[in-house]
């Protein structure tokens, strides 16, 4: 049986109604925290009105995004995870892809989710088959390798999978016509 979002969010009266009136014969009467028994036409009122629809909020940060903003903020991301912080006296970059990388299995889990997560979006922006195979492999070696202790971390932070596949992406969005 499936259930639609109006089910989900406000189950319909009578329903609620019967299953309430079942909870209060097996469990006694309702009380609030003074002690005080509510009566069962109070309990369904306050929420009567109450529905929450996150698909149409403007505060929504996956909301409608154009395509321009959705490139810059993988692109972030990607710099983020891969290339955000420089080790003091030296040109050499780093990102938090690296120091999550440093909890064993967890951290290259959490890194790897959210670099399937940017892979996810190039194909939400119409990435081809191809493109979004050669993104999934760096992401799997980055992956893959981020699991052996020491060395894996250190391939994560040389290798930079999130910063290649942004890159490929935008090489491929600069040769697309524009809609």
């Amino acid at each position: 049986m499936t259930m639609t979002n109006d089910d989900i969010y406000m189950p319909p009266r009578a329903r609620n109604e019967q299953s309430s009136r079942r909870r209060a014969a097996g469990r006694g009467p309702v009380i609030d925290q003074e002690g005080r028994e509510i009566p069962e036409p109070n309990l369904h009122s306050q929420f009567e009105g109450l529905r929450i629809d996150f698909g149409h909020s403007t505060a929504n940060p996956f909301g409608n995004l154009t395509r321009e903003q959705r490139i810059a903020r993988l692109d972030a991301i990607a710099k983020l995870l891969d290339v955000a912080f420089i080790v003091p006296g030296t040109n050499f970059r780093y990102g938090i892809d690296g120091l999550i990388g440093l909890i064993p299995v967890v951290g290259d889990i959490i890194t790897t989710a959210i670099s399937l997560w940017i892979v996810r979006e190039a194909r939400a922006l119409g990435a081809p088959w191809h493109l979004t195979a050669r993104m999934l492999a760096n992401v799997a070696v980055d992956g893959a390798v981020g699991l052996v202790p020491v060395a894996g971390d250190a391939f994560d932070v040389m290798f930079r999978a999130n910063v290649r596949n942004v890159r490929m992406l935008r090489r491929w969005l600069e040769r697309q016509p524009r809609q």
